[in-house]
């Protein structure tokens, strides 16, 4: 029985020292890492929703082959609650504008052009003065373009876009 024993002792020792010889190739070779770094948490960038603000003038640009859309857009901004004298459609001068873009002009209108985008089904929004003479008014005004995104005739491939 004493044999048996040490041939027991003998079978466990070994097993020991291959398990730990693997372990150990393991960490030199960093495939374990004994105490790992805590992996840094992301953390949400907040969104800013804007703020709809009816005392904007808009001036709504229709620059797709679509006829009227400029008008439907204008009706719609209406029965959303914009007074109906602050709002202006226009056709565009272009036709092929890719994204419908709601432009502002000052840094403290860009609330109010985020807020103006979402009630467009999250319009694209940008800063730009090339709009800001078209009302003749002495108020804040943003200007609403409208792609090729909303039109029946679709948007054009990206090569195929215009820079505005």
């Amino acid at each position: 029985m004493n044999g048996w024993v040490v041939l027991l002792w003998s079978f466990v020792a070994a097993l020991v020292l291959i398990i730990g010889g693997i372990f150990g190739s393991l960490v030199v070779m960093e495939r374990i890492t004994l105490f790992p770094e805590a992996a840094p948490t992301a953390v949400p960038t907040p969104v800013e929703t804007g703020v709809v603000d009816m005392s904007y003038s808009v001036m709504i640009l229709n620059a797709t082959p679509d006829e009227g859309l400029d008008d439907q857009f204008r009706e719609e901004l209406i029965a959303q609650g914009w007074a109906a004298d602050i709002v202006y459609a226009s056709d565009s001068s272009s036709q092929d504008f890719a994204t419908t873009t709601v432009f502002y002009v000052a840094d403290d209108d860009e609330l109010a052009a985020i807020g103006l985008a979402g009630l467009l089904d999250g319009a694209k929004v940008e800063q730009s003065d090339a709009y800001a003479d078209l009302n003749n008014t002495e108020g804040k005004q943003l200007t609403v373009v409208i792609g090729l995104d909303r039109s029946e005739a679709g948007a054009p491939a990206p090569e195929d876009t215009p820079a505005p």
